[in-house]
């Protein structure tokens, strides 16, 4: 859990300071899980839609409470690295 937290605050900081956009790795974050746990092509998306979809569904129904909770680390660091940069930019802080 920790591991997430701090992987998805430094990737959201650094993202943060280099595109100067508050909230990107939030926005971005619901994308990287679908990437962690679909475990199916990208492309398969576009050609085979509802097998896709069902399968990413019952994958998300699946998880168990640990990984749920692995995830939610990641999410809680992401959105943690937005208001840590919002606030020291408020305080006069310039990145990049």
């Amino acid at each position: 859990m920790l591991l997430f937290f701090v992987l998805f605050f430094g990737i959201g900081f650094i993202l943060n300071m280099l595109l100067r956009m508050t909230w990107i790795m939030s926005i971005l974050y619901p994308l990287v899980v679908l990437i962690i746990v679909d475990g199916i092509s990208t492309l398969s998306y576009i050609t085979h839609t509802r097998e896709a979809f069902t399968t990413l569904g019952e994958r998300l129904v699946g998880l168990k409470s640990a990984d749920m909770l692995i995830l939610l680390s990641g999410l809680a660091g992401a959105v943690l690295s937005g208001i840590v940069i919002k606030e020291l930019r408020k305080k006069g802080y310039r990145m990049f």
